[in-house]
């Protein structure tokens, strides 16, 4: 049998020297968090963890390992079914749960009396992210960023993708919290990802980047809808260089409405977001936006909120977050569309 263990910090190194990396915890478990990559191989499923944990309380510690020994042999029996018969001998999985306790050791353990090289991560998944939130701030410092700055409808997250189509590093954290960082940023049908998730995400992200080249990223509050921006990694964006973009005010409009489509075809759906206004804006203000909006004009109630909300709020937070905006230079697609910022961002990688 081939079996050991490493400490989380270790492991954190040395995720892509592994086959595989398989996650033995519940499918709640794993749907909160995971390491990246890794895919689900329950030791327990939600509803058998729950069973067991019940009878563990109600009954006695005894009666639940009994239970949960036969439930567990049974998972791993379907898993090795399932997953293992192509492997081959040289296959390296690494394999962990919460706390590289009972329900990592059994499949580990069977998988070494196969003949694999078995490594489990001392402590589990807990482990691991003590050690990943350990290590974030000093990764998120040892990079270079450069921040893309502009007022609502200016086409930064357009810019970061053409930037990234043209091969530059990019660290969209709008993609990764599933969010568009604003009262009304919230996306139909995306549920943001755990705080613990978007860590997970950001710190995979960032370990990805080459240090010698420059990171293009947005000018993100501290809050990505209802996720934190690891401080870190907040406090070294607000230090480094920026870029003002610039687009015309009847092109923001224009680019909103495009990237807001399913309010403009779920008219009620944008009504309901703006009572969060309420408080900020007025109930009379917000109650008159919602019936331009039901009347169709929404165009009207998209300008209103650039020029009213959105633009004064813009001017006092960047001066105040990002004080290398000021001197920063100005870049300006010719228009909203994809391939104006395509060509910006051939001119400013050019620039660098």
């Amino acid at each position: 049998m081939s079996l050991h263990t490493i400490p989380a910090a270790q492991a954190i190194t040395q995720l892509g020297e592994f086959s595989h990396i398989i996650d033995a915890r519940s499918e709640a478990e794993y749907t909160l968090d995971r390491l990246p990559g890794a895919l689900n191989w329950p030791s327990l499923n939600n509803d058998e963890r729950i069973v067991v944990g019940t009878l563990y309380k109600q009954v006695s510690p005894f009666e639940a390992q009994k239970l949960g020994a036969g439930l567990v042999a049974a998972n791993i029996a379907r898993h090795i079914q399932r997953e293992v018969q192509d492997k081959p001998r040289d296959w390296r999985p690494l394999v962990y749960c919460w706390r590289g306790g009972k329900r990592s050791g059994s499949l580990a353990l069977v998988l070494g009396q196969i003949g694999f090289k078995v490594t489990l991560i001392e402590g589990g998944y807990k482990a691991f992210r003590s050690a990943m939130l350990e290590a974030l701030p000093t990764l998120a410092q040892s990079l270079r960023y450069r921040v893309v700055c502009g007022p609502t409808g200016s086409g930064k997250t357009r810019l970061l993708h053409a930037l990234e189509q043209a091969g530059a590093q990019v660290l969209d954290l709008e993609d990764l919290a599933s969010h568009r960082s604003s009262v009304l940023g919230l996306i139909p049908g995306q549920e943001q990802p755990s705080q613990k998730r978007f860590d997970t995400l950001v710190w995979d992200k960032l370990r990805s980047f080459d240090p010698a080249r420059v990171v293009y990223v947005e000018s993100e509050s501290r809050k990505v809808g209802n996720l934190a921006v690891p401080r870190a990694l907040i406090e070294r964006m607000r230090d480094s260089a920026c870029l003002r973009l610039e687009l015309p005010e009847q092109e923001r409009v224009a680019l909103l409405l495009e990237d807001y489509d399913f309010f403009v075809q779920a008219p009620a759906l944008f009504c309901e977001r703006l009572q969060a206004l309420n408080e900020i804006r007025g109930k009379a203000v917000v109650q008159g936006w919602q019936e331009q909006v039901m009347a169709g004009a929404i165009e009207g109630v998209v300008r209103e909120l650039l020029l009213q909300h959105y633009d004064p709020g813009y001017e006092s937070s960047i001066s105040r977050n990002f004080p290398q905006h000021a001197s920063a230079p100005q870049v300006s697609p010719a228009d909203r569309s994809m391939a104006a910022m395509s060509a910006l961002a051939g001119r400013i990688l050019q620039a660098e």
